[in-house]
């Protein structure tokens, strides 16, 4: 058994059995990979994958079995190779961050630009993404900090702290009838075109909560991923937008204006994740710290660095 053999049972899992996607991911042929799939199988006496001919459907439950135990290997192995990083640069690497359109846009500037006059040789790497992507690259270890929404939260697998709550807001052209009200309801609003996020990003849940609690039905005639677009097409004329508060930003020469909606939408709250039990840097701390300075240095290490794997607690009665 070695480690190419384990990287390709998780990555096999990975890309949906798709042989020729696991070759390409690892580099490799797929007659090699074939290959060392037989010889694995043979060595361990179990048949690892479920077949129809020559495809893979699926794993067996040996193959499910060893599938947590590759990944707990090859996850173990990783941090041995961070860990002369961890200690020999700790003032210069890169610092790779997973996080929305929103965040990135409109919630980051200050804090990268005081963490760049902290660590000027620190290269930043921003990988844009909706918070079910951004958990993936956490978890595949494709970044060193996550921020998102309550699906970090979710998962036994991340260590997540909170970094400030946020409302939505309406932005509506300035002569719209919306602007001039006192105060907003939600059956006013339900008369109008929207545009807000897709499903899944940036609070959409307690947009759609508060209108289903309200007995009322939305016309969301458009809905994108990123706070720009929305407001492109409100610009347009399309409809009136359901946006962050932080994106909602106007000027006194604008054609838009920003409407107060924190009545209408419960708030949300921009969680800061990490992998747990990964060795990390110290300026991803500092990273943290610059954030959220009310966050304790020694519990964000004490949550993060606890070990926390779900499948130790299984009952998998399978050895290599």
């Amino acid at each position: 058994m070695n480690f190419q053999q384990l990287k390709i049972i998780r990555e096999a899992a990975r890309c949906e059995f798709n042989l020729t996607e696991v070759a390409n991911t690892l580099y490799t042929s797929q007659s090699g990979v074939s290959r060392h799939i037989r010889d694995l199988e043979e060595e361990l006496g179990v048949e690892i994958f479920i077949r129809r001919g020559k495809r893979l459907l699926g794993m067996t439950e040996p193959g499910k079995a060893l599938l947590n135990i590759a990944e707990r290997i090859l996850d173990e192995a990783g941090k041995v190779r961070r860990l002369a990083d961890v200690f020999t640069n700790e003032t210069s690497g890169v610092l790779t961050i997973a996080t929305t359109h929103t965040q990135a846009r409109y919630s980051l500037p200050r804090v990268i630009k005081a963490f760049r006059q902290l660590y000027p040789n620190v290269r930043l790497e921003l990988n844009q993404g909706s918070p079910q992507e951004i958990v993936t690259m956490l978890l595949a270890g494709e970044a060193d900090v996550g921020i998102a929404s309550e699906q970090l939260v979710n998962n036994p697998s991340l260590a997540a702290f909170p970094w400030f709550s946020w409302h939505h807001a309406l932005l509506v052209p300035k002569q719209h009838e919306l602007a001039q009200a006192e105060s907003v309801s939600l059956n006013m609003l339900s008369r109008y075109p929207l545009i807000t996020y897709r499903q899944g990003i940036t609070g959409r849940s307690r947009v759609d909560r508060a209108f289903q609690a309200a007995g009322l039905k939305p016309d969301i005639v458009l809905s994108a991923q990123d706070s720009d677009v929305v407001k492109t097409y409100v610009e347009l004329g399309l409809g009136v937008g359901i946006l962050a508060d932080q994106a909602c930003q106007t000027e006194d020469d604008d054609d838009l204006t920003r409407v107060d909606a924190h009545h209408l939408f419960d708030a949300s709250t921009v969680w800061l994740g990490l992998k747990r039990g990964q060795l990390q840097r110290n300026y991803v701390w500092q990273f943290l710290e610059l954030c959220n300075a009310n966050l304790s240095l020694e519990e964000i290490k004490r949550q993060a660095l606890s070990y926390q794997a779900a499948e130790e607690e299984a009952a998998i009665d399978f050895q290599i």
